[in-house]
């Protein structure tokens, strides 16, 4: 009898400690995975606390399991996740999971194909099934677990600043630099203090006071007009706007040790990007997030945070540049071949602006790179679709997504290898060999275009630079950027987020505009038709002497007119950096009003409604999910 206790007390004991056996295995086991696969390796001074804190969950998700076989598969999952999933993330973009890329886990399983669609999404719902089929509430740990549980989620929500508080007062806290934030924290404990971050710092609409104050301090920075310039302005003169979003495009030649075998940008490019004057976009991401760059080119905002603006932020109905053009009677068309709902594309374009949205069921997908439609085909039948307006001499906004030359950069028996290297980077080739046709093709584009629309405004530019390796590998290896953004270099915050631009003025030719923001493309295509009403491009007019670009990580640098770049991370900030960091909080508070608040400082003249789908894009198709139709 007393063995057999004795045995009991040993079984009980070992099934109360196994928690702590499962997870120191699992810990070691990633922390190697992260370290020698990823180069991401958790400091030594955060490791006991962030173990004991990925404990406590252990003995959480343990007190409320049926089976510890399946406590150990949930285990392995959710510590995968945190641990090797932040490497992997940090590998491609440079910065950890953040709270907002749970809201893009929808586009990211949209995007993904094959082996990796499944590679996400097996685990995910693995996880939420186990916790289905595991949980009980047959002991009374079980309910301490739950409420511990939901108090924790309560106070994140609703009480973030008590978590948020002492944790700032006692742990060190970067606002730019995410990766060292969690080196210096592990996995557990900086998901816990940038998830109360979140809540805490979450926009709110601001209330009329305050977005009057905002709204009178940026307009009061706009140089005012002299009497001549105002007799001197020439009437507002509709001119068709072509804007080209080219997906990943970037010239390779920055690789200079990449050693090509040929040039990977067409001669014809190159020329006319070099009459253009080597003009680049400075946009608001690296290696994804198409989605900021189309909002800054079509709302003329600043992108300030690392979150996707269409997803959440974008609710209202807003006088963007499609909408300001349909109200002069502009037809406002998006052409994407891709799905329609992808970054909830067809809301937010429609609360811009736009009346007709094709995506890929509009197009016949007859010259497919694995997925991606070439762009060759895309621009064929985009020209199709608008003949009728060029035709017509109807005034059109013709706004063009590419798809083909997302990562990872494949080709079709059509499109043979043509540029080699020796690089050892195996992106790197294979993004050569894509920008070899993805610029060929756009040039026979744009010769078309001009044919067809001589005196068309045309904008071409690279929504952010290519995803190359592994913790930034490609760049690494030519010497341009180092495999950790904590050491980049004031002009390397600038490369970092350069891409090609050419703005093509009708018969004038290229203009030379130098290294311009995304958001203040906007205001200059006004400009170009000699718009004069107010607009909210006014609010964002820029700082005397300096450009404001936020960059992905929460920083953001100013180009001075020197052409110097002063990058501002946190106090204690230099004159310009104080004035910047000014100007883009009084942006931000015009922001969320306009785009998830009351709009008290829209201008008052605009209908805030998005306008109507004219007749002939309801009658060329049937209707479909995503066509952009609007009840008044």
């Amino acid at each position: 009898m007393v063995k057999l206790r004795a045995i009991n007390y040993s079984s009980s004991l070992l099934k109360k400690i196994f928690p702590l056996f499962s997870t120191a295995f699992f810990y070691l086991l990633y922390y190697l995975i992260s370290t020698v696969k990823f180069d991401v390796q958790i400091d030594a001074s955060a490791i006991f606390y962030d173990f004991l804190l990925q404990l406590a969950i252990a003995y959480i998700l343990f007190s409320i399991s049926k089976r510890v076989w399946t406590f150990l598969v949930i285990q392995a999952l959710v510590m995968g996740i945190l641990y090797v999933g932040n490497a992997v993330k940090m590998s491609f973009f440079g910065g950890p999971i953040m709270p907002d890329d749970i809201f893009a886990l929808r586009s990211l399983l949209l995007i993904l194909e094959g082996w990796r669609f499944f590679a996400v999404a097996i685990p995910l719902a693995a996880i939420a099934s186990l916790l289905l089929f595991n949980f009980t509430m047959r002991h009374w740990s079980a309910y301490l677990a739950s409420l511990l549980v939901i108090l924790l989620g309560i106070t994140m929500a609703y009480k973030p600043a008590m978590i948020l508080d002492p944790l700032d007062k006692n742990i060190p806290h970067s606002v730019w630099d995410q990766r060292s934030n969690y080196l210096f924290r592990g996995a557990t404990l900086y998901s816990l203090h940038e998830g109360a971050r979140y809540f805490a710092l979450s926009d709110k609409p601001p209330d009329p006071d305050e977005a009057q104050i905002a709204a009178e301090k940026l307009l009061s920075t706009a140089p005012s007009l002299k009497v001549k310039e105002v007799l001197d302005k020439k009437p507002f003169t509709p001119r068709n706007i072509h804007i080209v979003l080219l997906e990943s495009f970037w010239d390779p030649n920055e690789l200079k040790k990449a050693k090509f075998g040929a040039n990977p940008l067409a001669s014809d490019f190159r020329k006319l990007w070099k009459n253009a004057g080597y003009s680049h976009a400075l946009t608001p991401v690296f290696g994804g997030y198409t989605a900021n760059s189309e909002f800054e080119v079509l709302c003329g905002f600043p992108v300030t945070k690392d979150t996707v603006k269409f997803e959440r932020q974008l609710v209202n109905a807003v006088p963007c540049l499609p909408h300001i053009l349909a109200d002069k009677g502009y037809r406002t068309i998006v052409s994407h071949p891709n799905v329609p709902v992808f970054w909830n594309r067809v809301n937010a374009y429609r609360n811009i602006g736009f009346q007709t949205y094709w995506s890929i069921q509009d197009f016949v997908l007859d010259d497919m790179n694995e997925e991606f439609l070439s762009d060759a085909s895309l621009y064929r039948q985009v020209l199709g679709k608008i003949s009728g307006s060029l035709d017509n001499k109807q005034p059109i906004l013709d706004y063009i997504v590419t798809y083909f030359g997302h990562w990872w950069y494949p080709l079709n028996a059509s499109r043979p290898n043509k540029i080699t290297s020796p690089s050892k980077v195996e992106e790197v080739p294979h993004y050569a060999n894509t920008i070899y046709y993805k610029s060929r093709e756009l040039m026979a584009f744009l010769d078309q275009l001009r044919q067809r629309d001589p005196d068309g405004i045309i904008v071409a530019f690279g929504d952010h630079l290519p995803f190359l390796g592994e913790n930034f590998a490609g760049y690494v290896e030519s010497g341009v950027l180092p495999s950790n953004r904590s050491d980049f270099t004031a002009a390397m915050f600038k490369f970092y987020v350069s891409t090609p631009m050419i703005i093509i003025d009708g018969k004038n030719g290229p203009v030379k505009i130098g290294s311009l923001p995304l958001y203040q493309v906007p205001k200059l295509l006004l400009n170009m038709i000699n718009y004069t009403e107010p607009s909210i491009m006014d609010y964002v007019t820029p700082l005397p002497g300096q450009l404001v670009r936020p960059s992905p990580g929460g920083l953001h640098f100013n180009l001075l007119t020197a052409g110097e770049v002063d990058v501002c991370k946190e106090p204690p900030y230099s004159e310009a950096c104080e004035k910047s960091t000014e100007w883009l909080n009084n942006v931000s508070i015009i922001s969320n009003d306009l785009f998830i608040g009351r709009q008290y400082t829209r201008p008052k003249h605009m209908s805030i409604k998005p306008p109507e789908p004219l007749l002939e894009d309801l009658v060329a198709s049937p209707l479909h999910a995503n066509d952009v139709v609007v009840d008044h």
